[in-house]
């Protein structure tokens, strides 16, 4: 009898334990079903109207919750394992706060990328248009993203983004402090993929199909084990991308050409 109570006890505390994972996964799985209907009927490709402010902030941060938290949810889990190491109280939902200012780290990223594309869109520069440089531009626009993957800064932030021990040593207490903390965290990992998300933009930001690729390459940065060979794998396949999209984007599978 006592031993069953206490197998019982370990599954219960092993089933807190995983909860701001399961949380995380959830919202997630939530906002890609959301973004999916979103999405149906509109523009897909390269150059996307982006609509008003508000609108696209709502659609960016339903996005980023989309294609971001199931990558955070090992950070996540580990952010409240350290506040149970700490003594810390409600550690699930200080983990949840955690999230949310992750969050609000690509929201920020997302109105700023809105302001760039919205000041090029009101030069109307003819020669972007698809039919004259559109191509070499998106092109080019996933190049730089395979060359930035290279640099010292993504490496750096990467590794900020991926190891809980970094993570561990910048935890605070409570609420504020997880906020802080996921701000910051969400910070390095804005640094990480900033490119990726240039490139989403030059396949179209709309588009779902692509959303998921982005999705899946970042969170095989942040979880693969041997993260070099993810960042060369990575290389690899942005710049074959970048040129594809350059010189023959018919061919290069769920790109909407621009009409």
């Amino acid at each position: 009898m006592e031993t069953s109570t206490a197998t019982r006890s370990t599954h219960a505390r092993s089933g807190l334990r995983a909860a701001p994972a399961i949380l995380l996964l959830g919202v997630a799985a939530a906002c890609w079903v959301i973004t999916a209907k979103r999405m149906q009927g509109m523009d897909m490709g390269p150059g996307t109207e982006l609509g008003g402010l508000g609108w696209f902030a709502v659609v960016w941060a339903t996005m980023m919750a989309a294609m971001m938290l199931p990558s955070l949810a090992p950070m996540g889990h580990a952010y409240a394992r350290s506040g149970r190491a700490a003594g810390a109280t409600a550690p699930t939902a200080a983990s949840i706060v955690f999230a949310a200012g992750y969050l609000l780290s690509w929201i920020a990223a997302g109105v700023l990328a809105y302001g760039v594309i919205e000041v090029i869109r009101s030069l109307h520069l003819a020669w972007l248009s698809w039919q004259r440089g559109g191509p070499y531009v998106a092109g080019g626009v996933i190049l730089a993203a395979a060359i930035y993957e290279l640099t010292p800064a993504k490496r750096l932030c990467l590794r900020h983004c991926r190891e809980p021990e970094l993570l561990a040593g910048r935890w605070r207490a409570g609420f504020r402090g997880a906020l802080r903390t996921g701000v910051e965290h969400g910070g390095f990992c804005v640094g990480s993929s900033w490119a990726l998300m240039a490139a989403l933009f030059a396949l179209g930001v709309m588009n779902v199909a692509w959303m998921i690729v982005m999705a899946a390459v970042v969170a095989i940065e942040k979880l693969l084990p041997w993260n070099g060979v993810a960042i060369g794998a990575t290389v690899v396949f942005i710049a074959v991308l970048g040129l594809a999209v350059a010189f023959a984007p018919g061919q290069v599978p769920g790109l909407t050409i621009p009409m």
